[in-house]
């Protein structure tokens, strides 16, 4: 990680997760309050990056390239490129349980990262440190055509097949507030015509 801060004590904070203030009691405060920053802040820095980088693009396609990088597999992605697993400060169960490579966590940080950048250097910060990043997934994005939201597709399906807009109810919700996990069926026509987790 070759990051520069004023502020080391964001950068600090910024890679401690709270099973790491569990055990450690000088450790004042743990990254959550910074990924909520965070989060906000990748949402405007990469849709204005995207704005700039692709003036012809319409908006639904600016939409669908901003939901694909900030999606918690490609932020994930972005933390191992800036070897953020090997950095973050974990408790020894989280550790043990291989959270240095689990992509919720690796986004987490990540987001709290950011949410430290902006703090320490501002929006010109944060889009020095992710315009090299989102450069390269962008165009892979576009190559790859990943950027096609299942969502969307299955509307626009529905649609032109004379059904009405699909439904997605959600069958249970799991997990910690900050890290929900919830089991949801699609239905057409009132029938579940497929399931799914996130």
């Amino acid at each position: 990680m070759n990051l520069k801060f004023n502020d080391w004590l964001l950068l600090s904070r910024a890679l401690t997760h709270r099973s790491y203030l569990n055990e450690h009691s000088e450790a004042l405060e743990d990254n959550e309050r910074l990924e909520f920053l965070g989060d906000a802040v990748l949402d405007f820095t990469v849709g204005a990056w995207l704005y700039n980088r692709y003036p012809e693009m319409h908006e639904g396609d600016l939409t669908r390239m901003r939901s694909a990088l900030v999606h918690t597999e490609q932020l994930a992605e972005f933390a191992r490129q800036i070897d953020l697993g090997g950095a973050m400060r974990l408790g020894r169960g989280e550790t043990a349980a291989g959270g240095r490579d689990r992509p919720a966590l690796l986004c987490d940080t990540f987001e709290a990262v950011v949410g430290a950048i902006y703090l320490d250097s501002g929006i010109d910060g944060v889009m020095r440190f992710i315009g090299p990043l989102l450069e390269t997934s962008s165009d892979d994005i576009l190559a790859n055509r990943k950027n096609e939201d299942s969502k969307s597709m299955l509307q626009e399906w529905a649609q032109s097949q004379g059904f009405p807009a699909p439904q997605y109810v959600t069958r249970s919700a799991t997990g910690p507030d900050h890290s929900k996990m919830f089991a949801v069926d699609v239905l057409i026509t009132g029938e579940v015509n497929g399931s799914g987790m996130g």
